[in-house]
């Protein structure tokens, strides 16, 4: 396979800090050398690579964006990382992205110091993993209809409800789970061998197999009261954790779509047809150039995110338009150089396909392509379509 360069055809490392150009080749040589050679069995056999998880900790790439317990990287730098992570692949993307924006920043932002003290150092080195329980069987898009439930019980809070679609559920030691209580949404920090609490795999996915993704039950399960967030009620709470990863979404579909492009370019320039490359054909041509403007719009996009983001100027508008755009961007991309590959690009032998399924996944994550839309919408009109 051909090494990779980036896509850059509008020079926007000259815009990047040393800092940042150095944070993204680091992670760019550990997908090169750590995951391109794991990850299509990985893939192939349908469960995340666990060797690569004390690495990433060693890394700094657990909760790289936080201050004290991370890193502390700015956006840009935290963007970068996300576009390195999801060109190997979409499945380990949403690892470090469920790992730092859905667990450790609920327990960094709305966590009492004891929560921060036991969990934030285990879970940046990857000693620990965790999991965020939003999504249920009959409420996705709509997660003000959730059903699971906490009651109040002296020292306990007894938990019961189903969630679904759970990245890392089934390796979690802590789940980061939204229930109502009295009525209000309320977060509480679940751990492993809680009794009454189970996880599930998911089996049989034909995309994200490199993710483990579970389905999680709680039955009269007892939470001691210490374990409830303090920090938050309501909806507020996890839709702000979910800023949290959309942002590294927009960021990581860019890399997918990168790591498909430059596989179809190089890929044209190699396979003969009539007597000459098929890159020298107009067809394809269009194709390729049509794919880098995307890229490189996309790219744009989200280094204005970032400098917003830094500023403290961004809406959850703002990252709904990067992810709606560049996920669906990716997935086309990802489409068209399936189809410039031919017959080879239905085989793993080529990143190509493997992209293309996972992002039909995250086109539909952490809201839906026509979710955004509406809240798009809504941003733009003043008037709600969601009822």
């Amino acid at each position: 396979m051909w090494d990779f360069k980036g896509v850059d055809y509008y020079e926007l490392d000259a815009l990047l800090t040393p800092e940042q150009k150095l944070i993204r080749n680091t992670v760019r040589q550990f997908v090169n050398e750590s995951v391109l050679p794991v990850i299509r069995e990985s893939f192939e056999e349908g469960h995340l690579p666990r060797s690569l998880v004390p690495e990433m900790g060693k890394l700094g790439l657990f909760g790289a964006n936080l201050k004290e317990y991370g890193a502390g990287v700015d956006s840009i730098a935290y963007g970068l990382i996300m576009q390195e992570l999801e060109r190997g692949d979409s499945g380990l993307r949403s690892f470090v992205s469920v790992q730092s924006g859905l667990v450790m920043y609920p327990i960094y932002t709305f966590g009492s110091p004891e929560h921060k003290k036991r969990w934030l150092p285990k879970l940046a080195s990857g000693d620990a993993i965790g999991c965020f329980a939003l999504t249920e069987p009959g409420h996705g898009s709509d997660p003000g209809g959730m059903e699971s439930k906490a009651t109040k019980d002296g020292n306990y809070f007894i938990l019961n409800g189903n969630k679904t679609w759970i990245t890392n559920g089934t390796n979690a030691d802590v789940a980061v789970v939204w229930a109502k209580l009295d009525g209000v949404v309320r977060g509480f920090l679940v751990e492993k061998g809680t009794p009454g609490f189970s996880a599930v795999k998911i089996e049989h996915k034909l995309s994200m197999r490199a993710s483990d993704t579970a389905e999680l039950y709680f039955n009269n399960c007892r939470v001691p009261k210490e374990n409830l967030l303090p920090g938050v009620e309501d909806l507020r709470g996890p839709l702000m954790c979910l800023n949290q990863a959309r942002y590294g979404i927009a960021w990581g579909a860019v890399g997918a779509a990168m790591a498909c492009y430059e596989e179809a370019l190089n890929y044209s320039k190699e396979r003969i047809q009539f007597d000459k490359p098929i890159g020298a054909f107009q067809l394809v041509q269009r194709k390729l150039v049509e794919m880098l403007t995307e890229i490189t719009k996309a790219q744009l996009l989200c280094f204005r995110l970032g400098q917003l983001k830094d500023q403290n100027r961004i809406k959850h508008t703002h990252i709904s338009m990067a992810k709606r755009n560049n996920v669906a961007m990716a997935l086309q991309i990802a489409r068209t150089a399936r189809d410039i590959l031919g017959a080879n690009g239905i085989t793993l032998d080529y990143q190509s396909i493997r992209h293309m399924v996972n992002l039909e996944t995250v086109y539909t994550y952490e809201g839906t392509h026509d979710i955004h839309t509406l809240i798009l919408g809504h941003d733009i009109t003043g008037l709600e379509a969601f009822r």
